[in-house]
């Protein structure tokens, strides 16, 4: 397996925390978003545990005042966003992942020896994409680059 490792930079983190577990709330939020021209990218939904929950997603820096013109009037402000601007986004493709248990055990584990911090991570059958600090990034790319898949 040779995966093709992609990198992006200019990454902002944006977290909703305290939103209704509503697919209708989420999926209006990320329509909205849309009709904003904002692309959002990475997208991680928290386990549920009551009737509120936290949603996590990526887009560009460039996106984030206008992102969270929107976002910091949800419900009233009730909804907390956190954001962390300046990530970068290390994305591993490769359609032979399909059939091949442990390629996150490897990623995660070349990273982990790296000390790099994962500020998210999201995956399919056939990628692993994390999002580090632009501190991490180096550290975490060579890490990724140099595991034997």
């Amino acid at each position: 397996m040779k995966p093709t490792i992609t990198t992006y930079e200019d990454v902002t983190l944006v977290t909703l925390q305290n939103i209704p577990m509503d697919i209708g709330f989420i999926s209006e939020v990320f329509a909205k978003i849309a009709e904003l021209g904002v692309d959002v990218d990475m997208i991680s939904l928290s386990p549920v545990q009551s009737s509120r929950t936290s949603v996590s997603f990526t887009i560009s820096d460039n996106d984030l005042i206008t992102t969270l013109s929107y976002t910091s009037k949800l419900e009233d402000g009730t909804v907390k966003s956190i954001v962390s601007s300046g990530n970068r986004k290390i994305s591993i493709d490769d359609e032979s992942m399909v059939d091949c248990p442990g390629v996150a055990a490897k990623v995660f584990g070349a990273i982990s020896q790296s000390k790099a911090e994962i500020r998210l991570i999201t995956t399919s059958e056939s990628q692993i994409s994390v999002l580090v600090t632009m501190a991490d990034f180096e550290a975490a790319l060579s890490a990724v680059e140099n595991t034997e898949f």
